[in-house]
Order: structure tokens, then sequence, then C-alpha cells
């Protein structure tokens, strides 16, 4: 039996260190000028990181990051092609058969940075054959930019089905459940009931000043010519459970994703069809460089 668990830890050793060397690595550098966290990405500290480039095979676009960190925050800068600026979600339509509103085709632009929260080897994707909890954060054009955040979430993917949860397919068929929690706190939106006619189309969502674990990030978007620009910032150690805590000097998988990483099937009747349809692609490390 000890033999056998030896050799098991020398296969996953085996396995992350062949991982981590097939990966790009996106290097923080530690600087001493912090970017202004505005959506524009043009603060000369960004040019003291090496940009990296990544492809997302859902949006059939290629994704730049650059990460920088001060020993305290970590800076992150993305950047990827858009043809149309999305800054409206779910706008509520007035249904005169049903009398009372219903979703409308709008669906806002999105981008998801996904951090492993487990010490063993996982692309982080919705079909691995390993479970995992992952960190999430969530920009959303319409539902947190609009207040300089970004969404604080969770991801649980598990064989046991939890509450909420969405049944998946792994790569070896094996069935697994996706649960998706927001962190402890209030988001950067709440939704508005309606309950009488207040016009042909009214906004379904409202946006408020998040608080608790809910608030740990700084994000702000600017979609400019065709392309859209955000900023991330959060406290290397947020001192909160729900949390993944990075330390200088080591090196931290994750992976970004265009469209929300639901596990849901493509909306053919919305703006953005692949929204809710998302998922990461090339798994990535980031180096905290001391």
């Amino acid at each position: 039996m000890m033999v056998q668990k030896i050799c098991s830890s020398m296969v996953f050793l085996f396995l992350f260190a062949t991982i981590v060397s097939a990966s790009q690595e996106v290097t923080a550098p530690r600087v001493q000028d912090l970017p202004l966290i505005d959506g524009i990405g043009d603060d000369v500290v960004w040019q003291q990181a090496k940009a990296v480039i990544v492809r997302d095979r859902v949006a059939d676009i290629d994704i730049t990051l650059k990460a920088v960190h001060n020993g305290e925050k970590i800076f992150i800068l993305a950047g990827f092609p858009d043809a149309t600026e999305s800054r409206k979600h779910r706008t509520l339509v007035w249904d005169t058969e049903m009398q009372a509103y219903r979703n409308g085709p709008e669906r806002e632009d999105v981008f998801v940075v996904k951090w492993s929260m487990v010490s063993y080897a996982t692309a982080l994707t919705l079909h691995e054959d390993v479970p995992y909890q992952a960190d999430i954060w969530f920009w959303k054009a319409d539902r947190t930019n609009p207040v300089g955040y970004a969404d604080d979430k969770m991801h649980f993917y598990r064989t046991m089905k939890m509450s909420d949860s969405k049944m998946l397919t792994s790569k070896k068929g094996n069935i697994f459940y996706l649960s998706r929690k927001g962190d402890d706190g209030d988001a950067a939106y709440s939704t508005i009931l309606y309950t009488e006619y207040k016009g042909e189309r009214v906004p379904k969502y409202t946006n408020q000043e998040p608080t608790g674990s809910r608030a740990d990030i700084m994000a702000k978007g600017q979609w400019s010519s065709g392309r859209w620009t955000i900023e991330f910032s959060r406290l290397l150690d947020t001192g909160h459970d729900d949390d993944i805590i990075l330390k200088e000097g080591e090196k931290y998988p994750f992976a970004v994703s265009r469209y929300e990483v639901a596990g849901r099937k493509p909306e053919k009747d919305s703006d953005q069809p692949l929204y809710g349809s998302g998922e990461v692609g090339e798994l990535l490390f980031l180096n905290l460089v001391p």
C-alpha cells in the first residue's frame, strides 16, 4: 500500500511538472508605480510587463495578458478584439400576452479569470476528470463595470450533485456537477422587481457598491475601436477564505475566457449566442517575481 501511494505521488508530480513546463507563464514583475484601474491601459508601468497571448477557442480570438504587482496587490491587464460594444444585459421586454416582463436578447460583454484552488493538476475546464475548486474573477460590462468591480465568485466542480448545479460530462465520460457560488457579501448589482407596466423595455439590474468578499476585485473596462481593455486589481491576500492567496516567488495556475463559463448551450435567440457557453482554454501560470 505504501509503495502504491509513493508511485501515485510520483506520477502526480511528473504530470504536474509536465503541465507547468508546457504552459505559458505570465510573469508579474514587482513595481513601484501602480497602474490606474481605468480600463485604458496606457500607464507606463505596463511597459515593464511582458505580454502573453492566449487563444480563446470558443470565441475564436486572441487574448493579450500582462501582470505586475507591488508586494501587496496584483494588477492584471487584459485585452481582446470585439467588433461591437455590449453594455446591456437581459433588458426586460413587456409581453402583452403574459402581461409581464421577459428577458430580452441583449447580453453584456464579459471576461473571466479562473484560478485553481487545489494543490493537484487540473486544466480548470468543464470536462476535467478530477474534481476541483476555483476562484473566479468575473468582469461584466453591465452589472459590475459601472461601479468599478469584477464579481468575485467560486466554481465547485464535483462528482456529487449540489444545489443549483449543472450536470456535465468529463473527457472519460464520467458525470460531474458544476456549482457557481458568489463570495460572501453583496454583489455590485441587484435585480429590479416590477409589479406593473413601466414601459416596453426596462433595465433588469441596478448597480450598487458591493460589500464583503464580493468587493475584493477592482476592475474597469473600456471599449475603443473594436477592442476591450480591462484592468484588474486585488490584494494578494484578501483575508477571506473564499479567495486564492497569492505570494511572491510562487507560481499559480489560471486560465481565462471571453465568455461566461457556465456550461450552458449557445443561446440562439440572444445577440451573443455564445454567452454562457464559454470555456477556459490554455492553462497559464502566474509568476509573482520578488
